[in-house]
């Protein structure tokens, strides 16, 4: 049986964002931070890779992606989860949606939002890298 990966939606979360800077339906990735910095390096790496928005909390222990609506119905990526935000009106602007946290990658100076099967990928090859540079002490 062929399987191919592919974005659970076709259209960025900004996409319906309205006029004062509001995306109604975008979903957020959340990981560790370590995994996460990693991920953000090789997505940074990458030939042609769009990166999203990055969020970080307060005591730097998770980073969030926002990812397309839709993600979350299908995100099983392990040590990770992802949250839908339909509804609860997450503000695209410099000031971050979440008292606490502040953009490693703001909007603006992002593409719209990362592709799901693109951060799949970089987060597994992320895992990878720390298991791997872990093991070497």
């Amino acid at each position: 049986m062929e399987t191919r990966e592919s974005s659970q939606s076709d259209e960025p979360c900004t996409s319906r964002a309205s006029a004062d800077g509001y995306a109604s339906a975008c979903d957020l990735v959340t990981v560790p931070a370590r995994q996460g910095l990693e991920a953000v390096d090789i997505l940074r790496r990458g030939a042609g890779e769009a990166m999203g928005p990055v969020l970080h909390d307060g005591g730097c222990a998770t980073l969030g992606f926002l990812v397309p609506a839709g993600t979350a119905a299908g995100w099983d990526v392990p040590g990770s989860t992802c949250t839908e935000t339909d509804g609860r009106g997450l503000r695209l602007n410099p000031v971050p949606p979440v008292e606490g946290s502040a953009w490693l990658l703001p909007p603006g100076g992002a593409d719209l939002a990362t592709d799901p099967v693109v951060l799949r990928r970089a987060l597994g090859e992320a895992a990878r890298t720390i298991e791997a540079a872990d093991g070497c002490q």
